[in-house]
């Protein structure tokens, strides 16, 4: 079974479906985090050096996002933005 085939199976259960779609500005963060990386040509190596970390806290940053296991704060989510030549904006959406 391809990919596509069986995302498109599991979203069909309305619980699965649910919590997909709660994970969706998380996905979506994460998405542009790694576009904006990928825009600028930096290593994971290269963002902690201009963040002023190691490594393995950038690709715990990016992960987290991924695996929904912890919430990154605001100023860190600014540092990394800044790091790739980016500024992070955060606003509400009326439903």
């Amino acid at each position: 079974m391809r990919h596509e085939e069986l995302k498109a199976k599991a979203l069909s259960r309305e619980n699965v479906k649910a919590e997909y779609d709660a994970l969706k500005p998380e996905f979506t963060l994460l998405h542009e985090m790694l576009l904006a990386r990928q825009k600028v040509g930096l290593s994971q190596a290269e963002v902690a050096e201009r963040m002023g970390t190691k490594s393995p806290a950038v690709t715990r940053l990016e992960s987290s996002l991924s695996n929904g296991r912890h919430s990154p704060s605001i100023a860190t989510l600014k540092k990394y933005a800044e790091a790739v030549n980016c500024h992070l904006e955060i606003k509400l959406v009326h439903n």
